[in-house]
């Protein structure tokens, strides 16, 4: 499919551009003059002041687009052409972006002026968010609010260790749960550990082994088992039944379940979390982040058994034991509110699934059609595509060439032109893992999956040919691959 039939704004979504501030400057400063004034330099500012490889390496990629205007599930460019945004912000936008009733709601309680962050009194705000939460939950009792995902897991850690009298947890390989000194210690890929041991008493698991966690459970000094439900590096979900098992195996044991659900929860498969896909799962911890900010303003939760909180707890001298300086701040707090508010109302989760589920079998259905295409996995809005081994000595011999210079390659030679040819946003889901991760924004329709499956049929045709662009740009990746080493 053409790029530019699929791209121009739809005829009720506003004109692309800038947004205006919607209110006057107070006390000299103008936003919006300032960002017209230097938005441009925007690829040099991050390159002198903040990660210089940034900008270095989305201009190697050619992701080094100029961004003005974001609605819903689109991005805009100056020119007005439409982006399609399968990220989501590594999934923060499950609701798009400047969604009205949860811009409604930010706006709204910054004028009402509350005495925000007292610390010496009980607001409202955060009693009503975990009311909403819990209630979507049976059998969580109480919930922690922080800033973000790491900070979730780091408090499900702590909480963990203390209520068990244990010092190591267990995770499972290729996990990712933070970046934090805490959660980085049950971070199952090396490249984010190296340097910066020591870390926390740790041990890895394969997924969905329960030989192996049975073995370190002998032992006797494990606190909990802190797994993803779906693996966010690679789309990785464990056998089914597995969580159960392994549920019952560290009850047993006298061990928790730590379930992170900062990505896949709050909607993302098709059930508000995903370990209620499987009957009688019920964590004593569970961790969430990203969708419950509705894109504005960072959260995190975690949400637990009554009893592990009345433990860490259990004293008005312990009160204080665990906090977040920002945590529960009335934007954040209402932010949640009205982002529970809109899943429930517009039905976002059913929409995920339903939407999930046909952009699935619309493109598993093409693994027949398509040699390099090795697998479609997944579950509502949260999927994988796998690239393997092609069978033809012509796309074989391509195929090696990407694989001895640098696993991954062959992945990214279909995300560029995904965004350069029809201007679709999407990410390898890990390095050295020839997988496109899918995790667009939970209120995608039809005709996105349609422009989907178009433009990426289009990017496989070419790729099946063994010639021309792609193969071209795949040359110059590895070149670049060589070259780093």
């Amino acid at each position: 499919m053409p790029a530019d039939s699929s791209t121009e704004p739809a005829p009720d979504r506003p004109a692309p551009g800038l947004p205006s501030a919607g209110r006057p400057a107070a006390g000299g400063f103008d936003l919006a003059a300032l960002l017209a004034e230097r938005g441009a330099e925007r690829y040099e500012l991050h390159s002198r002041y903040l990660n210089p490889q940034l900008p270095r390496m989305l201009h190697t990629i050619g992701f080094d687009k100029y961004y003005e205007r974001a609605e819903g599930p689109y991005f805009y460019d100056a020119e007005g052409n439409e982006y399609l945004d399968m990220l989501a912000g590594f999934g923060i936008f499950a609701l798009g972006r400047h969604h009205p009733v949860v811009r409604a709601a930010v706006q709204q309680v910054m004028d009402l002026g509350l005495p925000d962050l007292t610390r010496f009194d009980c607001a409202p705000l955060p009693g009503l968010l975990a009311e909403e939460l819990l209630s979507r939950t049976p059998g969580l009792d109480r919930v922690f609010f922080g800033n973000s995902g790491t900070e979730a897991v780091e408090t499900a850690l702590k909480f963990a260790r203390y209520a068990t009298g244990r010092r190591r947890v267990l995770y499972c390989d290729h996990a990712f749960h933070g970046l934090t000194a805490g959660s980085l210690s049950v971070n199952g890929e090396s490249g984010f550990r190296k340097g910066f041991d020591p870390l926390l008493p740790d041990t890895a698991i394969p997924l969905g082994d329960l030989g192996a966690l049975a073995r370190e459970l002998k032992k006797g000094d494990v606190a909990a088992l802190i797994v993803e439900p779906i693996q966010g590096k690679g789309v990785l979900a464990p056998p089914p039944g597995w969580l159960r098992a392994a549920q019952d195996l560290l009850h047993a044991n006298r061990a928790l379940l730590i379930c992170d659900e900062v990505q896949t929860g709050i909607g993302r498969t098709g059930e508000f979390f995903a370990y209620q896909h499987e009957d009688g799962v019920l964590p004593d911890l569970v961790c969430a982040a990203k969708a419950l900010s509705g894109g504005y303003v960072p959260v995190g939760a975690t949400l637990g058994k009554g009893w592990i909180f009345e433990k860490v707890y259990s004293s008005m001298d312990r009160v204080l034991v665990h906090s977040a300086s920002f945590g529960s701040n009335a934007q954040a707090m209402a932010a949640g509110l009205a982002t529970l508010h809109v899943m429930r109302d517009e039905k976002v989760v059913e929409n995920a699934r339903r939407t999930g589920d046909l952009l699935r079998e619309r493109l598993a259905a093409l693994t027949d059609r398509y040699e390099l295409l090795a697998e479609v996995r997944g579950r509502g809005l949260m999927i994988g595509i796998e690239f393997g081994r092609p069978k033809s000595l012509k796309l074989r011999t391509g195929w090696t060439a990407l694989q001895a210079a640098r696993k991954g390659l062959f992945a990214q030679m279909v995300v560029v032109p995904l965004l350069q040819r029809h201007r679709i946003l999407t990410q390898v889901s890990g390095d050295h893992l020839e997988v496109i991760k899918l995790i667009p924004p939970l209120t995608i329709t039809e005709r996105d999956v349609d422009r989907f499956v178009d433009a990426f049929t289009d990017v496989m045709d070419d790729a099946h040919r063994g010639s021309g662009l792609m193969w071209d740009f795949g040359r110059t990746l590895v070149k670049q691959a060589v070259g780093s080493r």
